[in-house]
């Protein structure tokens, strides 16, 4: 009997210890991903890649990023903090677009396409005022 208990035992220590592991990673990541959140809108892109475009507009501004293999677009409030309606788009050609429409503090998006040998076009929208971009990334 006192066998059984020491080998489980060591079995529970174990999984104490990688559970002490897991909680320490998820914390420290929620840190980061805090920290990049509560940044300024000019901070760090939400989008992964290189910038493409940036297109200004006068209540904010349109930004597409891009990959590889993909695209990515925000729209970025010019003052945030009071909620209003934003929308970003973003569309391969011969795809079908991505939309993320609706009431936001700060910006709409991200919204990712594949992108690969494609051009994409993207437009974004804060309180009424729109900026576009014609055919981009061929």
């Amino acid at each position: 009997m006192t066998r059984g208990t020491e080998g489980h035992g060591g079995r529970t220590g174990r999984g104490v210890a990688f559970r002490l592991l897991a909680l320490a990673l998820t914390t420290a990541l929620g840190l980061v991903v805090g920290g990049v959140e509560a940044s300024s809108a000019d901070a760090a892109s939400v989008c992964a890649g290189r910038p493409a475009k940036t297109v200004r507009f006068a209540t904010g501004e349109l930004r597409v990023y891009r990959t590889r293999a993909y695209a990515c677009a925000t729209a970025v409030a010019k003052a945030p903090g009071k909620r209003r309606r934003m929308s970003v788009q973003i569309q391969p050609r011969g795809g079908r677009p991505v939309v993320d429409t609706g009431s936001f503090t700060q910006q709409a998006g991200p919204v990712t396409v594949h992108a690969l040998n494609r051009c994409v076009r993207a437009s974004g929208t804060v309180a009424g005022r729109t900026g576009t971009t014609s055919w981009i990334l061929c």
